[in-house]
């Protein structure tokens, strides 16, 4: 997980400013929660009595230009409860006929009376014809209306979910701020004296250390004035002798070569473990590219992401949709969520940015090289196939694959 330091020059830690940062942290983190609690609200109210409600409001709305109907003052009649019945029947049958409209008055002991004179008549089987195409054209136009209406909550429940995962991975970040600093602050001490001794300038550093007993140290140093200046080397046999483990130079941001104005280096607990990976690919006959996408990398906590995607179909549109899941799940994991929260916004980001429906799975792999562990997880994968000399164990995925709607 990325971690944020404050720190200032000379070496003092700058309790104030990091105690506003981590307040800021919150701050946002709280609002932008809220928000997520916002949109889940809208997503989750009850959708059938609102869509009666709207069925009825739009059939008086029209039933203004027909007062000369004979059922006009029946249906316009709110207490009565004569449309909310009709909207029943139209639920369960989608539409209602001309026999449904008179049998749903006899049921209530209403008749429409006939005359003796034809055009009386045919006065009468007019207007009910012309009550029962408004009533159908009213509630197909409402079940589109519905349709969209549908899609809006299904999208602010989309949003929810993303904005509860971001605002889920900045409370880490503010939670991170400071860990290290009290526990290891003898340790801290002694790297600085040892450092000093040596001529390399700390102005910050912090040390983690995790379940499984691996240190993960953040060193940040005085700029340097010529390219190897940093010191890594030295530093690496400083750390390792007041940790009491092998730790080696993870990563290296120099400030000759990043264009900054301090030094940053990532060191770590060497790995007990190594890992060789192969990588095979083909194309389907008359396709120029393949659909799948993959990614092999190291996290910045030092575990080791390996990942596959499978875009729907072949050719430039599945290498799209599987581009786009890979290049998500990799800025996610590298930027401090947690692995549960990117796949759940991966899912959800594809599902409300895309056009057209288009699917994606994910075949993941997190491993720990320091302690020997595996994580899989699985969105619509195929079955992942793990062989120990004779045995063979199986890995099934459970969920659907990442959805573009």
């Amino acid at each position: 997980m990325e971690k944020i330091y404050i720190y200032q020059y000379g070496g003092t830690y700058n309790l104030e400013n990091n105690t506003n940062m981590i307040y800021k942290l919150n701050t946002v983190s709280e609002t932008i929660n809220e928000m997520s609690r916002n949109y889940k609200e809208e997503s989750i109210k009850p959708e059938g009595e609102e869509n009666k409600k709207a069925f009825i409001e739009n059939l008086e709305e029209k039933l203004e230009t027909m007062q000369e109907n004979i059922l006009h003052d029946e249906l316009i009649d709110e207490e009565n409860g004569l449309t909310s019945e009709i909207f029943d029947i139209l639920v369960d049958k989608n539409n209602i006929s001309k026999e449904d409209i008179i049998k749903i008055l006899e049921d209530r002991n209403e008749y429409i009376l006939g005359f003796e004179d034809f055009d009386t008549n045919l006065k009468i089987e007019e207007d009910v014809n012309k009550i029962v195409r408004l009533i159908n054209d009213t509630y197909k136009i409402g079940k589109v209306n519905n349709l969209w209406k549908q899609k809006m909550k299904t999208s602010k429940k989309v949003i929810s979910s993303q904005l509860d995962g971001v605002s889920r991975a900045i409370t880490d970040v503010a939670k991170s701020i400071n860990i290290g600093k009290d526990d290891f602050e003898e340790e801290r001490k002694e790297i600085r004296i040892l450092c000093g001794q040596k001529d390399i300038e700390i102005i910050d550093l912090n040390i983690e250390k995790y379940r499984n007993g691996k240190y993960i140290v953040h060193v940040y140093t005085k700029a340097c004035k010529e390219v190897g200046e940093c010191k890594t080397e030295e530093i690496e046999v400083m750390l390792s002798k007041t940790l009491r483990s092998d730790i080696i130079l993870q990563k290296e941001e120099c400030s000759l070569k990043e264009g900054q104005n301090i030094c940053k280096q990532i060191y770590m607990s060497r790995d007990k473990f190594n890992i060789q990976i192969g990588l095979a690919a083909a194309k389907k006959d008359g396709m120029m590219v393949s659909g799948d996408s993959n990614v092999q990398t190291r996290l910045d906590d030092g575990k080791y992401l390996i990942a596959i995607s499978d875009g729907m179909g072949s050719g430039p549109e599945a290498k799209k949709s599987s581009g786009t899941a890979i290049k998500m799940l990799n800025r996610m994991l590298s930027s401090g969520f947690d692995k549960d929260t990117s796949m759940e916004l991966i899912n959800s980001s594809m599902y409300i940015n895309s056009k057209e429906d288009s699917y994606a799975t994910l075949d993941v792999a997190i491993l720990d090289l320091f302690s020997g562990n595996m994580e899989f997880m699985k969105n619509g994968a195929c079955p992942t196939f793990i062989k120990n000399k004779k045995d063979v164990n199986v890995v099934k995925s459970v969920s659907l694959p990442a959805r573009n709607t």
